[in-house]
């Protein structure tokens, strides 16, 4: 099954669309276990995500594939090597796991710094191990790989991609890390739940883009369809993708998302891309939760 599920709301209150705050234990336990069912096998997780390993631990996620992520390296670390690796064991020890079948770099830009060489021999040296199966970055932008895949060999890439964000496929980064073998993951497809929300007009402080929101709802009732079908049929619709990452913030919402995800894919037209950093990013928004 191409998708994962993404844990930020089973450790915060995350998402710019999520009311209901962070998901308590007991539904968390209850979304573990309809995923598994349904044949989901992946968990997108980071030690930045607050409570999020912890709690997976306590849940027991022995029988799934955990992809975790590095914070940024502090300044002035006077040991690299030494930092990354007791940040991978402690993550080890919170998620109850022998190894982790992916490391992603949260602030992947640091590989391009004096340190680059000294971080990515840590997580070879990782690999070698057996703690980490795979090692990759996580982007906001695809313009990031242009120096950072001139330098390094990556396993996962994880990024960005929506209706709205189609930066991966236009930039051709798409089709060139599934040529080159790299598992391409890919995070945002509701754009934090924007893409999902029933109002008549465009969400409250996102007005700039009511021309963009105005066509994702016509398109939407003239495909008959609706917010959460189209948004994951558009993403569905690029074969070269190998996970979509998709976070929930209760039962329902996984079981509606379990039940879009037999439907036809179908792309959605051009006309709904940007390349507005400002919507895109959700750093560049005046709101909480990003």
């Amino acid at each position: 099954m191409k998708l994962a599920l993404g844990t930020a709301q089973f450790g915060l209150a995350y998402g710019v669309a999520n009311a209901g705050g962070q998901i308590k234990t007991d539904a968390a336990i209850k979304i573990l276990a309809r995923a598994r069912e349904a044949g989901i096998d992946m968990l997108d997780t980071a030690i930045a995500y607050g409570e999020s390993e912890q709690r997976l631990g306590d849940a027991g996620v022995n029988d799934w594939q955990i992809v975790s992520k590095l914070p940024a390296i502090p300044d002035g670390c006077d040991n690299v090597n030494a930092w990354v690796k007791r940040k991978v064991d402690e993550s080890l020890a919170r998620l109850k796991v022998s190894y982790l079948c992916g490391l992603l770099l949260h602030r992947p830009s640091q590989l391009l710094d004096k340190n680059g060489q000294e971080i990515y021999k840590a997580l070879l040296e990782l690999k070698d191990a057996g703690k980490v199966r795979k090692i990759g970055v996580s982007i906001y932008d695809p313009s990031e790989l242009n120096e950072l895949c001139a330098q390094y060999v990556f396993d996962v890439v994880q990024a960005p991609f929506n209706v709205f964000d189609r930066r991966l496929a236009y930039t051709g980064w798409l089709s060139r890390l599934h040529a080159e073998g790299v598992e391409i993951h890919v995070r945002s497809v509701f754009l934090q739940g924007l893409l999902l929300v029933a109002t008549e007009s465009s969400p409250v402080g996102f007005e700039d883009w009511e021309y963009l929101w105005a066509s994702w709802k016509n398109w939407i009732v003239n495909a008959d369809s609706n917010p959460l079908q189209a948004a994951l049929g558009h993403v569905m619709s690029y074969p070269e993708i190998t996970k979509i990452i998709v976070g929930v913030d209760s039962l329902n919402q996984l079981n509606e998302i379990l039940f879009y995800d037999r439907f036809q894919k179908t792309r959605a037209p051009e006309v709904l891309s940007t390349v507005d950093i400002n919507l895109l990013d959700p750093w560049r928004w005046s709101r909480p939760n990003k």
